[in-house]
């Protein structure tokens, strides 16, 4: 934690050039921002994985977005959890239907991830991605849903059978997390989060392990997906009925 509060200090004071032009500032000057997607769409994997709920995705994962992503993740640059919030809060949006209120659910990452990275990247951004769209009158919260048993790898370089394998039974919702849930809404939206979407391995894991503790997930919301998915429009959808959380 130290770690991260001393990282996210050094940004503030000593500055920094923007990642995708250079120009001595922000990590991300105004231009650049002005540059990333307005909006989101559909982004399936190919091949999808089997009942997948609609995943969306502002863009590919690649040039200024996958630097953002990088950039938050292994390098610690805390600063940029407010672009990536936006994005992500661009695809909820997308995915969400009526004022029914939002709670968006990260995928959690391994703790010895956390503890070698310093901090939680995947909530940061959803915390973010809540404050953006509270500002425009959304009622949306965090909220840690999901947990990782002990016996999940490391997903880095796996293939998209190794990495089904690996996360099968991976996750779970432990049933405080659940009672917390229902006690502040007890009906929303439901929205599983996670920074980039490759097979929908995880995705769909984090689907199954909601499934399974009676939630019904209405969508899947990320910053980008990898090459490997349909183009936006693809006819897979199989948006949830979102007339309340619980079964």
């Amino acid at each position: 934690m130290y770690d991260a509060l001393a990282r996210s200090f050094l940004d503030l004071v000593t500055g920094s050039t923007c990642l995708a032009c250079g120009t001595g500032g922000p990590l991300v000057c105004e231009e650049c921002l002005r540059g990333l997607p307005s909006t989101a769409t559909p982004a399936w994997p190919t091949p999808c994985p089997p009942g997948l709920v609609t995943p969306w995705a502002t863009g590919s994962y690649d040039g200024l977005l996958r630097d953002l992503v990088i950039g938050h993740k292994e390098h610690g640059l805390l600063a940029l959890r407010n672009p990536l919030g936006l994005l992500l809060a661009l695809s909820a949006a997308a995915a969400v239907h009526g004022p029914c209120p939002v709670v968006l659910v990260p995928v959690p990452s391994r703790p010895s991830s956390v503890r070698a990275r310093g901090h939680d990247p995947t909530y940061s951004m959803v915390r973010s991605a809540a404050r953006h769209l509270a500002a425009v009158g959304v009622d949306a919260v965090p909220h840690r849903l999901l947990a990782v048993r002990a016996a999940l790898q490391d997903q880095a370089g796996l293939s998209a059978e190794e990495r089904s394998a690996n996360l099968s039974g991976s996750l779970w919702c432990p049933s405080a997390a659940v009672a917390a849930l229902h006690r502040r809404r007890p009906r929303a939206q439901v929205l599983i989060c996670d920074d980039v979407l490759t097979t929908g391995a995880t995705a769909r894991e984090a689907q199954r392990a909601m499934e399974a503790a009676g939630l019904r997930p209405q969508a899947v919301i990320t910053v980008a997906a990898t090459a490997r998915r349909h183009p936006a429009g693809a006819a897979q959808a199989a948006v949830a009925d979102s007339h309340g959380v619980f079964r």
